[in-house]
Protein backbone atom coordinates (compact mmCIF):
# COMPACT_ATOMS: atom_id res chain seq x y z
CA UNK A 1 0.00 0.00 0.00
CA UNK A 2 1.16 3.52 -0.80
CA UNK A 3 0.55 5.54 2.36
CA UNK A 4 0.27 9.33 2.55
CA UNK A 5 2.15 9.72 5.82
CA UNK A 6 3.74 13.16 5.42
CA UNK A 7 0.75 15.29 6.41
CA UNK A 8 0.99 17.76 9.29
CA UNK A 9 -2.38 19.49 8.83
CA UNK A 10 -4.42 16.34 8.30
CA UNK A 11 -4.85 13.17 10.36
CA UNK A 12 -7.11 10.14 10.59
CA UNK A 13 -7.40 9.91 14.36
CA UNK A 14 -9.59 6.81 14.64
CA UNK A 15 -12.07 4.62 12.74
CA UNK A 16 -15.06 2.59 13.91
CA UNK A 17 -18.58 1.49 12.98
CA UNK A 18 -18.54 2.78 9.42
CA UNK A 19 -17.05 6.17 10.28
CA UNK A 20 -13.69 7.92 10.58
CA UNK A 21 -12.66 10.72 12.93
CA UNK A 22 -10.39 13.16 11.12
CA UNK A 23 -8.45 16.31 11.92
CA UNK A 24 -8.46 18.86 9.11
CA UNK A 25 -6.20 21.61 10.42
CA UNK A 26 -7.86 22.88 13.60
CA UNK A 27 -11.17 21.10 13.02
CA UNK A 28 -12.45 17.60 13.75
CA UNK A 29 -14.87 15.93 11.36
CA UNK A 30 -16.70 12.62 11.59
CA UNK A 31 -17.50 11.20 8.16
CA UNK A 32 -18.75 7.83 6.89
CA UNK A 33 -16.32 5.43 5.25
CA UNK A 34 -17.52 2.20 3.58
CA UNK A 35 -14.19 0.49 4.26
CA UNK A 36 -14.66 0.75 8.03
CA UNK A 37 -16.57 -2.49 8.62
CA UNK A 38 -15.19 -3.01 12.16
CA UNK A 39 -16.75 -1.81 15.38
CA UNK A 40 -14.06 -0.94 17.91
CA UNK A 41 -14.34 1.23 21.06
CA UNK A 42 -14.46 4.95 20.27
CA UNK A 43 -12.04 6.14 22.93
CA UNK A 44 -10.71 9.30 21.25
CA UNK A 45 -12.46 12.35 22.79
CA UNK A 46 -13.00 13.85 19.34
CA UNK A 47 -15.76 11.34 18.66
CA UNK A 48 -17.90 13.09 21.29
CA UNK A 49 -17.03 16.68 20.36
CA UNK A 50 -16.45 17.02 16.61
CA UNK A 51 -16.85 20.30 14.76
CA UNK A 52 -19.11 18.61 12.24
CA UNK A 53 -20.60 15.17 11.58
CA UNK A 54 -21.85 13.85 8.26
CA UNK A 55 -24.72 11.43 8.79
CA UNK A 56 -25.39 8.98 6.00
CA UNK A 57 -29.05 8.24 5.25
CA UNK A 58 -30.27 4.68 4.87
CA UNK A 59 -32.12 5.90 1.79
CA UNK A 60 -28.87 7.12 0.20
CA UNK A 61 -26.96 10.38 0.51
CA UNK A 62 -27.01 12.13 3.86
CA UNK A 63 -26.49 15.50 5.49
CA UNK A 64 -24.08 17.47 7.63
CA UNK A 65 -24.68 18.31 11.27
CA UNK A 66 -22.59 21.35 12.19
CA UNK A 67 -21.46 22.25 15.70
CA UNK A 68 -18.59 24.74 15.30
CA UNK A 69 -17.19 24.79 11.78
CA UNK A 70 -16.48 27.80 9.53
CA UNK A 71 -17.91 27.93 6.03
CA UNK A 72 -14.37 27.68 4.67
CA UNK A 73 -10.86 27.11 6.02
CA UNK A 74 -7.38 26.17 4.81
CA UNK A 75 -4.80 23.44 5.32
CA UNK A 76 -1.30 23.07 3.92
CA UNK A 77 0.79 20.27 2.46
CA UNK A 78 4.38 21.38 2.01
CA UNK A 79 4.25 24.55 -0.10
CA UNK A 80 0.65 23.95 -1.17
CA UNK A 81 -2.45 25.49 0.41
CA UNK A 82 -5.95 24.08 -0.02
CA UNK A 83 -9.22 25.80 0.74
CA UNK A 84 -11.78 23.43 2.21
CA UNK A 85 -15.50 23.55 2.77
CA UNK A 86 -18.11 20.89 3.54
CA UNK A 87 -20.33 20.17 0.60
CA UNK A 88 -22.73 17.53 -0.65
CA UNK A 89 -22.06 13.85 -0.17
CA UNK A 90 -19.60 14.20 2.73
CA UNK A 91 -16.70 15.75 0.78
CA UNK A 92 -14.47 18.66 1.77
CA UNK A 93 -12.77 19.34 -1.56
CA UNK A 94 -9.62 17.29 -1.01
CA UNK A 95 -8.56 13.64 -0.93
CA UNK A 96 -5.53 13.59 1.43
CA UNK A 97 -4.46 10.05 0.50
CA UNK A 98 -3.49 11.36 -2.94
CA UNK A 99 -0.47 13.06 -1.38
CA UNK A 100 1.30 9.70 -1.78
CA UNK A 101 0.95 10.13 -5.54
CA UNK A 102 1.78 13.84 -5.47
CA UNK A 103 5.12 13.05 -3.84
CA UNK A 104 5.85 10.26 -6.33
CA UNK A 105 5.22 12.18 -9.52
CA UNK A 106 6.75 15.41 -8.19
CA UNK A 107 10.04 13.54 -7.87
CA UNK A 108 9.64 12.20 -11.42
CA UNK A 109 9.07 15.71 -12.76
CA UNK A 110 12.10 17.14 -10.97
CA UNK A 111 14.32 14.21 -11.96
CA UNK A 112 13.44 14.65 -15.64
CA UNK A 113 15.70 17.69 -15.77
CA UNK A 114 13.69 19.25 -18.61
CA UNK A 115 10.30 20.89 -19.21
CA UNK A 116 7.50 18.40 -18.55
CA UNK A 117 3.94 18.81 -19.88
CA UNK A 118 1.29 17.17 -17.72
CA UNK A 119 -2.35 16.47 -18.58
CA UNK A 120 -4.61 16.14 -15.52
CA UNK A 121 -8.04 14.67 -16.33
CA UNK A 122 -11.00 14.74 -13.91
CA UNK A 123 -8.80 17.22 -12.07
CA UNK A 124 -11.33 18.23 -9.38
CA UNK A 125 -10.04 20.99 -7.05
CA UNK A 126 -6.48 20.75 -8.31
CA UNK A 127 -4.43 18.82 -5.77
CA UNK A 128 -2.44 16.96 -8.42
CA UNK A 129 -2.34 20.02 -10.68
CA UNK A 130 -0.76 22.16 -7.98
CA UNK A 131 1.71 19.46 -6.94
CA UNK A 132 2.86 19.04 -10.54
CA UNK A 133 3.11 22.79 -11.11
CA UNK A 134 5.06 23.27 -7.87
CA UNK A 135 7.50 20.60 -9.09
CA UNK A 136 8.11 22.63 -12.25
CA UNK A 137 5.70 21.15 -14.79
CA UNK A 138 3.31 22.95 -17.10
CA UNK A 139 -0.15 21.51 -16.54
CA UNK A 140 -3.40 21.26 -18.47
CA UNK A 141 -6.18 20.90 -15.88
CA UNK A 142 -9.45 19.45 -17.25
CA UNK A 143 -12.72 18.97 -15.38
CA UNK A 144 -16.35 19.01 -16.51
CA UNK A 145 -17.43 21.16 -13.54
CA UNK A 146 -16.95 24.90 -13.89
CA UNK A 147 -17.30 25.24 -10.12
CA UNK A 148 -14.52 22.76 -9.45
CA UNK A 149 -12.18 24.46 -11.91
CA UNK A 150 -12.90 27.76 -10.17
CA UNK A 151 -12.11 26.17 -6.81
CA UNK A 152 -8.85 24.79 -8.22
CA UNK A 153 -7.87 28.26 -9.47
CA UNK A 154 -8.45 29.62 -5.98
CA UNK A 155 -6.25 26.87 -4.52
CA UNK A 156 -3.56 27.84 -7.02
CA UNK A 157 -3.82 31.48 -5.97
CA UNK A 158 -3.51 30.82 -2.24
CA UNK A 159 -0.62 28.42 -2.96
CA UNK A 160 1.32 31.17 -4.73
CA UNK A 161 0.83 29.48 -8.12
CA UNK A 162 -1.53 31.98 -9.76
CA UNK A 163 1.08 32.71 -12.44
CA UNK A 164 2.23 29.10 -12.87
CA UNK A 165 1.90 27.62 -16.39
CA UNK A 166 -1.51 26.00 -15.82
CA UNK A 167 -4.15 25.81 -18.55
CA UNK A 168 -7.64 25.64 -17.03
CA UNK A 169 -10.21 23.74 -19.13
CA UNK A 170 -13.90 23.14 -18.41
CA UNK A 171 -14.79 20.23 -20.69
CA UNK A 172 -15.80 16.60 -20.94
CA UNK A 173 -12.52 14.73 -20.49
CA UNK A 174 -13.07 12.16 -23.25
CA UNK A 175 -14.01 14.81 -25.82
CA UNK A 176 -11.04 16.95 -24.79
CA UNK A 177 -8.62 14.05 -25.29
CA UNK A 178 -10.14 13.33 -28.71
CA UNK A 179 -9.67 16.97 -29.73
CA UNK A 180 -6.10 17.06 -28.46
CA UNK A 181 -5.30 14.01 -30.59
CA UNK A 182 -6.73 15.73 -33.66
CA UNK A 183 -4.76 18.89 -32.86
CA UNK A 184 -1.54 16.90 -32.58
CA UNK A 185 -0.85 18.04 -29.00
CA UNK A 186 1.26 15.71 -26.89
CA UNK A 187 2.07 15.40 -23.17
CA UNK A 188 4.96 13.93 -21.20
CA UNK A 189 2.66 12.70 -18.43
CA UNK A 190 -1.00 11.90 -17.87
CA UNK A 191 -2.91 11.87 -14.57
CA UNK A 192 -6.52 10.71 -14.42
CA UNK A 193 -8.86 10.39 -11.46
CA UNK A 194 -12.11 9.19 -13.04
CA UNK A 195 -15.31 8.99 -11.00
CA UNK A 196 -17.29 5.78 -10.71
CA UNK A 197 -20.21 7.54 -12.32
CA UNK A 198 -20.75 11.04 -13.59
CA UNK A 199 -22.12 13.39 -16.22
CA UNK A 200 -20.30 15.80 -18.50
CA UNK A 201 -21.28 19.46 -18.98
CA UNK A 202 -23.73 18.49 -21.75
CA UNK A 203 -25.18 15.47 -19.96
CA UNK A 204 -22.63 12.95 -21.20
CA UNK A 205 -22.83 9.82 -19.05
CA UNK A 206 -19.64 8.34 -17.60
CA UNK A 207 -19.60 4.85 -16.10
CA UNK A 208 -16.10 3.78 -15.17
CA UNK A 209 -16.41 0.06 -15.94
CA UNK A 210 -17.44 0.85 -19.52
CA UNK A 211 -15.47 4.00 -20.21
CA UNK A 212 -12.12 3.92 -18.43
CA UNK A 213 -10.25 1.48 -20.67
CA UNK A 214 -11.14 3.30 -23.91
CA UNK A 215 -10.00 6.54 -22.25
CA UNK A 216 -6.69 4.95 -21.20
CA UNK A 217 -6.23 3.81 -24.80
CA UNK A 218 -6.90 7.31 -26.13
CA UNK A 219 -4.78 9.05 -23.51
CA UNK A 220 -1.82 6.75 -24.14
CA UNK A 221 -1.76 8.09 -27.71
CA UNK A 222 -1.26 11.59 -26.30
CA UNK A 223 2.08 10.67 -24.75
CA UNK A 224 5.14 12.36 -26.22
CA UNK A 225 8.20 10.60 -27.58
CA UNK A 226 9.83 11.01 -24.14
CA UNK A 227 7.07 10.19 -21.65
CA UNK A 228 7.74 10.43 -17.92
CA UNK A 229 4.73 8.82 -16.19
CA UNK A 230 1.07 7.80 -16.40
CA UNK A 231 -1.08 7.71 -13.25
CA UNK A 232 -4.63 6.43 -12.88
CA UNK A 233 -6.66 6.50 -9.67
CA UNK A 234 -9.82 4.62 -8.78
CA UNK A 235 -12.25 4.81 -5.88
CA UNK A 236 -14.58 2.22 -7.40
CA UNK A 237 -15.20 -0.78 -5.15
CA UNK A 238 -14.29 -3.94 -6.99
CA UNK A 239 -11.84 -2.31 -9.40
CA UNK A 240 -8.70 -3.91 -7.98
CA UNK A 241 -5.20 -2.42 -8.28
CA UNK A 242 -4.28 -5.34 -10.55
CA UNK A 243 -6.96 -4.18 -13.01
CA UNK A 244 -5.30 -0.77 -13.23
CA UNK A 245 -1.91 -2.44 -13.69
CA UNK A 246 -3.27 -4.66 -16.44
CA UNK A 247 -4.70 -1.70 -18.37
CA UNK A 248 -1.46 0.26 -18.12
CA UNK A 249 0.63 -2.76 -18.98
CA UNK A 250 -1.50 -3.51 -22.02
CA UNK A 251 -1.44 0.01 -23.44
CA UNK A 252 2.07 1.11 -22.49
CA UNK A 253 4.11 -2.08 -22.83
CA UNK A 254 5.59 -0.88 -26.12
CA UNK A 255 7.20 2.01 -24.23
CA UNK A 256 9.09 -0.24 -21.83
CA UNK A 257 9.35 1.25 -18.37
CA UNK A 258 7.69 -0.12 -15.26
CA UNK A 259 4.09 -0.64 -14.13
CA UNK A 260 2.99 -0.93 -10.50
CA UNK A 261 -0.37 -0.68 -8.75
CA UNK A 262 -1.31 -0.62 -5.10
CA UNK A 263 -4.00 0.50 -2.72
CA UNK A 264 -3.50 4.03 -1.41
CA UNK A 265 -4.11 4.72 2.22
CA UNK A 266 -3.78 6.91 5.29
CA UNK A 267 -2.20 6.11 8.66
CA UNK A 268 -4.59 5.87 11.62
CA UNK A 269 -3.17 7.49 14.75
CA UNK A 270 -5.16 5.39 17.24
CA UNK A 271 -3.53 2.09 16.29
CA UNK A 272 -0.76 2.66 13.74
CA UNK A 273 -2.66 0.76 11.05
CA UNK A 274 -3.44 2.05 7.54
CA UNK A 275 -6.93 2.84 6.25
CA UNK A 276 -7.37 1.84 2.58
CA UNK A 277 -8.70 4.68 0.43
CA UNK A 278 -8.84 3.46 -3.15
CA UNK A 279 -6.23 2.30 -5.62
CA UNK A 280 -3.66 3.76 -8.00
CA UNK A 281 -1.85 2.41 -11.03
CA UNK A 282 1.48 3.92 -12.05
CA UNK A 283 3.60 3.63 -15.17
CA UNK A 284 7.03 5.24 -15.22
CA UNK A 285 9.64 5.40 -17.93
Amino acid sequence: MWIADQWKDYEVIDTSAGEKLERWGDYLLVRPDPQVIWNTPKRAPGWRQPNAHYHRSKKGGGEWEFFDLPEQWEIRYGSLTFRLKPFSFKHTGLFPEQAANWDWFSEKIRAAGRPVKVLNLFAYTGGATLAAAAAGASVTHVDASKGMVGWAKENARVSGLADAPIRWIVDDCVKFVERELRRGNRYDAVIMDPPSYGRGPKGEIWKIEDAVYPLVQLSAKLLSSRPVFFLINSYTTGLAPSVLAYMLGTELKSLGGRVDAQEVGLPVSANGLALPCGASGRWEA
